[in-house]
């Protein structure tokens, strides 16, 4: 079996909040992220290619993955010829506490009022009425 390789990742003195803001600042992306870090195991790009309930396709998925890792959001090691990406929270945690918490915390909120809004919006189904049956 091959040895994983790391994919290089910024120097946690290199990260900066803006860098991690612009990387989450597209929904697909910070979806892509959550996902990572709620994920107990190193997730593959397969794993990740359905996030916020629609397909990505490959191309679109490796450009978010690319500026995640840029951010120094996630890293990601070679394993033949899949990649495993995995979180660096506790990292950035050490350099920018709370950070990534509260915007993981604020993007769980925003899906669920989303979800809300949706089965709010969506038509109810009328209940057909009982005619009363005539009694004889």
């Amino acid at each position: 079996m091959l040895a994983m390789r790391p994919l290089l990742a910024p120097s946690l003195e290199d990260l900066t909040v803006e860098g991690i803001l612009h990387a989450l600042s597209d929904p697909v992306r910070v979806a892509i992220f959550a996902a990572v870090v709620q994920a107990s195991c190193a997730q593959t790009c397969t794993g990740l290619a359905a996030v916020a309930g629609r397909p990505v396709p490959k191309s679109s998925l490796s450009q978010h993955l690319k500026v995640l890792r840029d951010a120094g959001l996630i890293r990601a090691e070679r394993r033949g010829v899949e990649m495993l990406n995995t979180s660096r929270c506790a990292e950035i945690e050490q350099r920018f506490p709370g950070l990534l918490p509260a915007i993981l915390a604020a993007h769980r909120r925003q899906q669920e009022d989303q979800a809300r809004q949706a089965a709010a919006a969506r038509p109810r189904r009328a209940t057909p009425r009982r005619r009363p049956t005539a009694s004889r």
